[in-house]
């Protein structure tokens, strides 16, 4: 990537998929410099971003779109295939959804029908780079369907590796770029260099493997993180039984230099697009090939498990939760972002309204969305406080900013019952007890 590049013609990329991924990938490619239409077959998300109203929250994206827009390196299709005839890309990223089927392997009818459009409409020699979440053997897959297009197609693996919340920044400063190319393949090797050059001027940042291994990568990657949450939420269950702390112990396992920090923390599960479907798919992966990969088996049932902690908390604490008012904080998966999928948040909430209860909720971005999915089967309020006006307990389920210090004497004086249900452990060490509060975290001794 530092190596010196001919000096070549700005970059035309075609993106097909305009959603999280795709969209965050297009948009900075387009900031450093690059022509990039992004392409959706959904006319109404082509039509919002047009007027530029973008389909996903991500800090910094709206603002780099309209930029990009307004420099006419940015622009937008709901005709994929057009733009391949006509636009002539050199490069064309698949970023469509692979989401689980019911065995948990990936379903891949979207990236085949990208393959098999590319194929068919390219008016020149073009790298094809699969940026979707995919298995192993996607690439080789996706070569069969390319191989009689009337151009060449050179297909290379690149998962991406950006993180809800902070994407922009994982693309434009990352910690490594993952490519898979196959042997002898010069070509798409120099083209996927120029296009990362701009990102990795101060050091090498490209891995370079084949697809095989690069595919492999990623689920390896989401899975070990995964596997680290759900042995920390095993471990704080023991701590509740035993009477240790799990920040303390957090704390002293993270600073061994061989463990690190990262993702200790333990909480109501993990949630979001990537990590179940990862862990799953991996699971899938190792079957198809005679290979059981029971820690990944395990991840996946002790956060299935762990998902319950809260309303089993909250069951302990109030019993029949029939007719019970319960307040939650947050119910995107996690901060800095509107994404609900897979969120524990999700778990309680239904597990509240399958036990009579009735749920006002707040969260600062994804009330909207939580809104399109209850209807009007739980109260999404504009304010953090309305929220636990007469509640019978306060659950915290997403770490935002404003939750982590609130105003606990008024919490005190509009809530029925002072029961706060702690899933972050973000209010641990507040004396909350000497204030009149009930209180529990998970895995940790609260003051």
């Amino acid at each position: 990537c530092i190596a010196i590049i001919q000096s070549i013609p700005t970059m035309k990329i075609c993106v097909v998929g305009s959603g999280y991924v795709g969209l965050v990938t297009g948009t900075c490619f387009s900031e450093i410099g690059n022509h990039v239409v992004c392409v959706d077959v959904d006319q109404n998300k082509i039509d919002g971003l047009h007027e530029g109203i973008l389909p996903i929250y991500e800090p910094g994206l709206d603002e780099m779109v309209a930029r990009c827009v307004k420099a006419k390196r940015l622009s937008f299709s709901a005709d994929p295939a057009a733009v391949l005839r006509e636009e002539g890309p050199d490069v064309v990223f698949v970023a469509v959804g692979t989401p689980s089927r019911r065995d948990g392997a990936a379903h891949l009818g979207y990236v085949d029908d990208v393959a098999k459009m590319v194929a068919e409409n390219i008016s020149k020699e073009v790298v094809l780079v699969l940026k979707s979440t995919v298995p192993v053997g996607t690439n080789t897959r996706v070569r069969n369907i390319v191989r009689d297009a009337k151009h060449e197609v050179h297909v290379v693996s690149n998962p991406e590796f950006l993180k809800e919340g902070e994407a922009v920044g994982d693309f434009l400063r990352p910690d490594r770029i993952v490519v898979g190319v196959s042997d002898g393949d010069e070509h798409a090797r120099s083209i996927m260099e120029r296009l990362y050059h701009p990102v990795c001027l101060k050091e090498e940042k490209i891995v370079w493997m084949n697809p095989e291994s690069a595919e492999m990568t990623k689920y390896v990657a989401n899975t070990m993180l995964a596997m680290r949450i759900s042995f920390m939420n095993e471990v704080a269950g023991l701590c509740e039984k035993v009477g240790a702390d799990v920040h303390s112990v957090r704390r002293g396992v993270g600073r061994d230099d061989r463990i690190g920090s990262k993702f200790l923390y333990s909480g109501p599960g993990y949630g979001g697009s990537c990590f179940p479907k990862d862990v799953s798919a991996l699971v899938h992966t190792g079957r198809e090939n005679d290979v059981e990969i029971e820690l990944a088996v395990a991840t996946d049932r002790v956060n299935q498990r762990q998902k319950g902690i809260l309303v089993r908390k909250l069951r302990k604490h109030l019993g029949d939760l029939r007719g019970k008012r319960i307040a939650v904080w947050g119910i995107a998966f996690k901060p800095k972002t509107d994404d609900i999928r897979e969120s524990p948040a999700i778990t309680l909430i239904d597990s509240v309204i399958a036990d009579g209860g009735q749920i006002l909720a707040h969260d600062p971005i994804a009330g909207r969305n939580a809104k399109a999915l209850y209807k009007d089967e739980i109260k999404i309020v504009d304010d953090q406080y309305e929220a636990t006006e007469g509640a019978d307990a306060l659950v915290l389920v997403t770490e935002w900013r404003p939750y982590q210090s609130p105003d606990f004497e008024r919490l005190k004086d509009t809530m029925t019952i002072p029961l706060l249900i702690d899933g972050r452990n973000i209010w641990s060490t507040y004396p909350l007890k000497g204030m009149g509060f009930s209180y529990e975290g998970v895995g940790v001794i609260g003051k």
